[in-house]
C-alpha cells in the first residue's frame, strides 16, 4: 500500500563538494490534492528515530509510513489513499525534538 521509494540522495560524480544537511525539513506532499497516490519528502540532519504518520481530521491514526531510525539524508515516501474517503488528512513527522504537521487533500 505504501513504502519507501528512495534512499538518501547522493551527490553527482562531477560534484566534489559534500552536501551538508543542517536541519530537519518536511515538504508539502505532491501532488496535492491527490488521487490516490501522493509523495512526501523529508530531510533528516543526523541519525534519529523517525516516525511519519497520517491522521484523519478527527486525529485518528490512518497509517504509519515510517517508524525507524534514519541516517542523515533526504527521503521520499509514497502514500496510497485508495482505501480512504475523499477529504482532508494530516501527516506528521517526528524526529527527536523536531515535530511538524502538514495538511493534504484526497479527491476522488
Amino acid at each position: 500500500m505504501y513504502g519507501e521509494i528512495s534512499q538518501p540522495s547522493d551527490t553527482s560524480e562531477d560534484d566534489t563538494s559534500a552536501v551538508i544537511i543542517t536541519d530537519f525539513f518536511l515538504s508539502q506532499n505532491y501532488p496535492n490534492p491527490f488521487n490516490p497516490l501522493t509523495r512526501i519528502q523529508y530531510t533528516v540532519n543526523n541519525t534519529k528515530f523517525v516516525t511519519l504518520k497520517v491522521y484523519d481530521v478527527l486525529g485518528g491514526e490512518i497509517a504509519t509510513l515510517i517508524n525507524e531510525e534514519k541516517s542523515a539524508g533526504e527521503y521520499k515516501i509514497e502514500f496510497d489513499g485508495a482505501g480512504l474517503s475523499s477529504g482532508i488528512y494530516f501527516y506528521r513527522l517526528q524526529a527527536g525534538s523536531f515535530v511538524e504537521t502538514k495538511k493534504m487533500v484526497l479527491l476522488k
